[in-house]
């Protein structure tokens, strides 16, 4: 018994010693896979433990996207046992890291700030992608809690000298969008805090489920003639300078099809 004992406790410790010492190379294999590629973690060094690299987001063809600098690192403690783990992970600027808790119901992140160009919209929407979108997204999240069965906590994100290739018209605005969960759910509210193309609107989100947002876009007249080809692309016409929008299904803006 005692030389079984013993063998289980070296293979145990032989197994850890595998986790700890794997190469960041699994966590790109594993976001690849899970995201379809996606996403992509390129240049990765260090362990699945604490390393670097680069995340990458990728359009449809996989052929370029955003790319910022990713670093990461978990802290061994005894929470483990509980099935939660406390890691770090940082963007660009390795002073400013964002503590997250992981566990096997969900993830806690506490009050952070980072920035985004908007071209991401693009890429993690297909639909946008051919609008060719500008500007900057910040997120501020004041503490946020995403588990199986509620959401809890608040953000907001701003969309900064918002712009399209497809028109002349710069900028578009600057909008912000408000998220808060306090259960099964979270709501989201969208205004325009000043430009031209007037945007609002409400969604929302089930942890698990699909999001469903509806939004009106208008513009002023002197503007209607230069912005309705933009619009037409991912709306529809609800009068005069007027255009709907919904958010029918994950990865995609659905133009509100008719009245049926």
């Amino acid at each position: 018994m005692k030389r079984l004992a013993w063998l289980g406790l070296a293979l145990g410790l032989y197994a850890i010693a595998l986790a700890v010492t794997a190469p960041a190379t699994l966590v790109d294999a594993s976001l690849e896979r899970a995201t379809k590629g996606s996403l992509r973690l390129a240049e990765a060094k260090g362990t699945v433990w604490s390393g670097a690299g680069r995340i990458e987001i990728r359009d449809a063809n996989r052929r370029f996207g955003v790319a910022r600098e990713f670093a990461w690192h978990f802290f061994p403690s005894w929470s483990l046992l509980r099935g939660t783990v406390v890691c770090e992970i940082g963007f660009d600027a390795p002073t400013q890291r964002i503590p997250l808790t992981l566990s096997l119901s969900g993830v806690d992140i506490p009050k952070t700030e980072m920035t985004l160009p908007a071209v991401a919209l693009g890429l993690a929407v297909t639909r946008l992608a051919p609008l060719g979108l500008g500007g900057d997204l910040h997120l501020n999240i004041a503490s946020l809690s995403i588990k199986r069965d509620r959401i809890q906590g608040s953000a907001v994100v701003q969309w900064r000298t918002a712009s399209s290739a497809l028109t002349r018209v710069y900028p578009l605005g600057d909008y912000e969008m408000r998220i808060s969960g306090a259960g099964p759910s979270a709501r989201a509210s969208l205004r325009t805090l000043q430009g031209p193309l007037q945007l609002d609107g409400d969604g929302s989100w089930a942890n698990g489920g699909a999001p469903q947002f509806t939004g009106t876009a208008r513009v002023p007249a002197q503007y209607s003639e230069q912005l309705a080809p933009l619009l037409r692309l991912v709306a529809v016409a609800r009068g005069e300078n007027t255009y709907a929008l919904q958010l029918r299904q994950p990865g995609g803006m659905e133009r509100v099809m008719s009245d049926e």
